[in-house]
């Protein structure tokens, strides 16, 4: 959610970490959920009030209605009474501009075998803070389909003004830093949350794979996060449950990753086995590249609802670490599966392994461009960078080979 100067002079302020349309929550049940949730509809009109003469705000509207007047665009506005009124009539304008500024195209897929009317919890991989939600939301309205509520890193909404235009956007906080006791406390709360918005609510969820974005390009779904929605099972067999939760893997790819030299620092700390600190404008600079870098051609594909594969795990009778590793795997395996390989990703394959083995999939142009990319971010002097930034980008072949050779 940021202040941007760009577009020739436009202001563009993008509050786009997650939304979509739907059915209010009621205020039953959710004492518990009160430090984490997002706004009740009944309390949209008191928050827009509180901000709506904020710089953001107003950049925020006219990025999206460029042609509207400042009166047409306060109609616009004093019309939302609820979340899904501020959706429908903003964020969803905005995401489309995001798009046409700075896509070459956006591709969906499998969406049809979605029921309408039906709640979803759909395991992602994470590339990017802002655009990742925001894009399936997208789908999911057009394809008139139940948006999600989506996970965010309390880290990310620090400051109140910050936090209000998250919860305004359906979001619901992950809360980071916290002491193993604390993080068990919390874990239980966001697990039952998530719970009550799947079966009371029929409200889709997002969440990712794993804990922050995958950096590396090697998408693995984490135990831990599986753990973590199993806490809400009670006493029921966890995957008994988790088929009631309806889990569709989703996989994202980019073209171009437009943070992919933000994430290289990270990537050459790991290299070199060394602590890595975040510096104080780190997410902000992520959540700007990512949504007003160039993409080219996107692409989210939704895999199979999960169902057999869990009444095949539950009948294994393994061990429950193991049962959650089997889960991660399908999980892992639809991702892999999906993802929609670019040029860019068989191109990397191919200067990282010194190979021709994909010369048919990229052509000349394509090719001159990617080097020229590679060039500008790490130069040819940095071995380590160079292998670092191929891989983020060669991985997603790499996975899929490993099921093309089975």
């Amino acid at each position: 959610m940021v202040v941007v100067h760009d577009f020739n002079g436009a202001v563009f302020f993008i509050v786009l970490s997650s939304w979509r349309l739907g059915h209010s929550i009621k205020i039953d049940h959710l004492d518990n959920y009160k430090e984490i949730r997002p706004y009740l509809d009944s309390e949209v009109r008191g928050a827009l009030e509180e901000h709506k003469d904020h710089p953001m705000i107003r950049a925020l509207l006219y990025f999206t209605f460029p042609d509207k007047s400042q009166e047409e665009i306060g109609e616009i506005l004093a019309s939302c009474n609820s979340v899904s009124d501020f959706q429908a009539k903003v964020i969803y304008q905005s995401v489309k501009n995001v798009l046409e500024k700075s896509s070459e195209g956006f591709f969906t897929s499998g969406f049809e075998k979605l029921k309408p009317d039906t709640s979803y919890l759909f395991i992602s991989n994470h590339r990017d803070i802002v655009m990742d939600t925001s894009l399936l939301n997208v789908a999911l309205l057009e394809n008139h389909l139940v948006m999600t509520a989506s996970a965010i890193g309390d880290n990310l909404v620090k400051k109140p003004f910050l936090l209000a235009l998250s919860k305004l956007v359906r979001n619901f906080l992950i809360q980071r830093g916290l002491s193993p006791r604390e993080m068990l406390e919390s874990s239980r709360n966001v697990s039952g949350y998530i719970r009550h918005l799947l079966k009371d609510e029929n409200r889709s969820v997002w969440i990712a794979q794993r804990e922050g974005r995958t950096k590396d390009g090697n998408d693995q779904t984490q135990q831990g996060v599986l753990k973590m929605l199993a806490l809400a099972s009670d006493e029921e067999e966890i995957m008994d449950y988790f088929k009631k939760l309806r889990i569709a893997p989703v996989s994202i790819s980019y073209e171009y990753d437009p943070t992919d030299l933000l994430k290289m620092p990270e990537l050459m700390a790991r290299h070199y086995d060394l602590e890595y600190v975040k510096t104080s404008n780190e997410d902000f600079n992520s959540i700007l590249k990512g949504a007003l870098g160039q993409k080219k051609r996107i692409c989210i594909k939704i895999g199979d609802v999960l169902d057999t594969e869990l009444d095949e795990i539950k009948n294994r009778n393994e061990p429950i670490n193991r049962q959650f590793q089997m889960l991660a795997d399908h999980i892992d395996e639809q991702i892999h599966k999906n993802y929609r390989l670019w040029p860019t990703n068989y191109l990397a394959y191919d200067l990282l392994n010194g190979t021709a083995k994909y010369a048919d999939k990229y052509n000349e142009k394509e090719k001159r461009q990617f080097e020229r990319r590679l060039e500008r971010r790490v130069g040819e002097g940095n071995h380590v960078a160079r292998q670092n930034f191929l891989a983020m980008y060669a991985n997603p072949v790499v996975n899929r080979m490993k099921y093309e050779e089975d």
